[in-house]
């Protein structure tokens, strides 16, 4: 039996990818700054510990024979491309200890995840973007802060494996979306921002949408991106590796799908003022299908069903029978 350790296991991937692991019979440690936040944590053992930290780094590694780490100050784009200093200082931190009190106690794979921020802009600035390959990082100019430290890490992982034989794998996660995963306070995602705005909304009301709505990007379902990195820990692959859709299409549209998935008619009101991130990515997913035989199958209508069910479940209050209304009514009403 391996023994496991997932970072950020009390957020979103690292949640889901700590139950399957669990599923398929491995012994899981979980180490997080903070607990799940919407279901409890199946793995063995969990510690709540500050992972910029060495001393923490090295009571989470103790033991463990693989690593997934997920762990990571992110969000979405209006707080990466507000916080450079911030997002950059706990990433560095956290990547760094990591990486080394890994090495130094004889860890035998470790798992980094990178993320499609570290792709040049200059290569997005196009709706109609070309899909990016894994060699297309360099000439490099990432994402500012969240982008930047993302690829040094990279390096970092392929330094550690060229100088001391440590077995490293990087996966770039292309934007990823599913139940469980945050969906307000300002570090959601596109997919699960537009599906609480949408469960807020009547039917036939409008929405705020950040941008002209025409900018285009992939979104890959959590339990396709969980396979792909169990498939990816298990490969003889040590290169950077894409990991997303190839499924583009424009904010509008998703959208039309989150709307579609609600049963709702819902008008989109755009503010080109807010932040929007580059204006086009998308996965080229040559290389994922070379190396591992496989690429993620769920498409967007279909994980965007469950995805809205749950964040609507979260967000509308609960239905309530007229009579029980009517008798909640008598009771807040002042006696005559």
């Amino acid at each position: 039996m391996k023994k496991i350790l997932v970072t950020g296991s009390g957020g979103f991937i690292g949640h889901h990818l700590a139950s399957r692991l669990k599923e398929l019979g491995h012994w899981v440690r979980g180490a997080d700054i903070k607990l799940p936040e919407y279901e409890m944590t199946k793995a063995d053992e969990f510690l709540q510990v500050d992972l910029r930290e060495r001393a923490s780094c090295a009571l989470a590694l103790r033991g463990i024979d693989e690593v997934y780490h997920l762990a990571a100050d992110m969000g979405g784009i209006g707080y990466i491309s507000q916080s450079h200093a911030e997002i950059t200082v706990n990433n560095t931190l956290m990547d760094l200890n990591m990486v080394a009190e890994a090495q130094k106690q004889g860890v035998k794979r470790f798992l980094y995840s990178s993320s499609a921020c570290v792709y040049p802009q200059f290569l997005q600035d196009d709706s109609n973007v070309t899909p990016l390959k894994e060699e297309d990082a360099f000439p490099a100019q990432p994402e500012e802060g969240y982008g930047l430290e993302k690829l040094y890490t990279e390096k970092l992982c392929q330094y550690f494996t060229e100088d001391y034989g440590m077995e490293t794998r990087v996966v770039r996660f292309h934007n990823v979306y599913g139940p469980l995963g945050t969906y307000d306070g300002g570090r959601e995602k596109a997919p699960a921002a537009i599906a609480r705005k949408v469960a807020l909304a009547p039917d036939g009301g409008g929405i705020e949408i950040w941008g002209d709505g025409k900018q285009t990007r992939s979104f890959m379902y959590v339990d396709d991106c969980v396979e792909g990195l169990l498939r990816l820990m298990a490969s003889k692959h040590r290169e950077p590796l894409n990991l997303g859709t190839d499924e583009l299409v424009t904010i509008d549209e998703l959208v039309d799908i989150v709307a579609e998935a609600s049963g709702k008619t819902i008008y989109k009101r755009h503010d080109i003022s807010k932040p929007q991130g580059v204006r086009g990515r998308n996965s080229d997913n040559s290389r994922l299908r070379q190396v591992l035989g496989w690429e993620p199958a769920i498409h967007l209508r279909e994980g965007i069903v469950p995805t809205y069910n749950w964040i609507q479940q979260q967000v509308a209050p609960p239905l309530v029978s007229a009579g029980a209304a009517g008798r909640m009514a008598a009771v807040a009403s002042p006696s005559r």
